[in-house]
């Protein structure tokens, strides 16, 4: 159950409660505003609170660049602009906070991005609550055979089953220890900063994350990637829809930019041209190494 009875009575009040502002909303985000978008067995996504819209990133690169802007006439073709070229600072004036639940692996991955304001769940103060990550059978797989940060083949039958029963028998014999360490049954339990470390890595946690759209963009750009790991990818999916809603004429951007498009280096942007001339291009001429024609290959067959 991704939400507790407190936590969706929370969220309805919290909606319930309208407030008259003077500063710029945006409707897509509106709809947003505290509801939880379930992710994965337990998790969830919220937005908590956001500022700006597509309107004060145009505004923002108008003040930067004054007359430079006036031959591009309306907002989307601005965004679109700034987005083509790389500006970063105008879309940095909006600004989103996220509630969210999450295993405590894809925290350790996510945090890697260092452009966030974060502040976590303690299981120095609170106890953590018995709600592991378990796959469904068929996010399980082998290790890839050609990159090592990757999977494989899909796991099957018996050998699938005996990962699912292990991850269980794991999580309960974890959880059932540290309750055991931190009872007080007329004795002195153990510390929880000590307790907790007993806990396996697939267990919920919780945080509050804030970070400006440009960061947030980035963010999405590496973790929303067919290539990146599904259970931090799901999490950034679910963030996709709402950034499409938030700030629609630059998402419509960052998906024909980013998403949608590819970097070259100058090895393989030669190889488009001599490719446009008509000449025949291949892995022995092309000037690049073997990982990187076989990349450039595929941008190529993707597109």
């Amino acid at each position: 159950m991704p939400l507790s009875s407190e936590q969706i009575a929370e969220i309805e009040a919290e909606r319930a409660h309208t407030r008259a502002t003077l500063r710029a909303v945006s409707e897509g985000m509106e709809k947003h505003l505290y509801t939880a978008h379930p992710v994965l067995d337990h998790g969830f996504v919220r937005v908590v609170d956001y500022m700006g819209d597509d309107a004060a990133i145009c505004q923002a690169a108008r003040v930067s660049y004054g007359k430079g802007t006036k031959s591009v006439q309306n907002d989307a073709g601005l965004i679109r602009y700034l987005m083509r070229h790389w500006h970063s600072t105008p879309f940095e004036m909006c600004e989103i906070k996220l509630h969210v639940k999450l295993p405590v692996f894809v925290a350790r991955q996510w945090i890697r991005h260092r452009t966030a304001n974060v502040n976590e769940y303690s299981a120095r103060y609170s106890i953590m609550d018995r709600e592991f990550y378990i796959p469904q059978p068929d996010a399980l797989a082998a290790q890839s055979v050609v990159n090592n940060q990757g999977r494989g083949e899909a796991l099957s039958g018996e050998e699938a089953e005996r990962v699912l029963r292990w991850l269980r028998e794991d999580c309960t014999r974890a959880y059932d220890h540290y309750e055991a360490m931190i009872s007080q049954d007329g004795q002195q339990g153990l510390a929880r900063e000590l307790a907790r470390m007993n806990l396996p890595a697939n267990i919920y946690t919780q945080w509050y994350w804030k970070t400006d759209l440009h960061n947030l963009l980035h963010f999405l750009r590496l973790r929303a990637d067919a290539h990146a790991q599904y259970e931090i990818r799901v999490y950034a999916e679910a963030m996709c829809k709402i950034v499409a809603d938030w700030v629609p004429q630059t998402w419509a951007a960052f998906e024909d930019y980013r998403l949608g498009g590819a970097a070259l280096s100058r090895s393989g942007l030669a190889c488009i041209r001599r490719m446009i001339a008509g000449e025949t291009v291949t892995e022995e001429n092309c000037g690049m190494s073997k990982g990187e024609w076989r990349e450039f290959r595929a941008m190529l067959d993707e597109a």
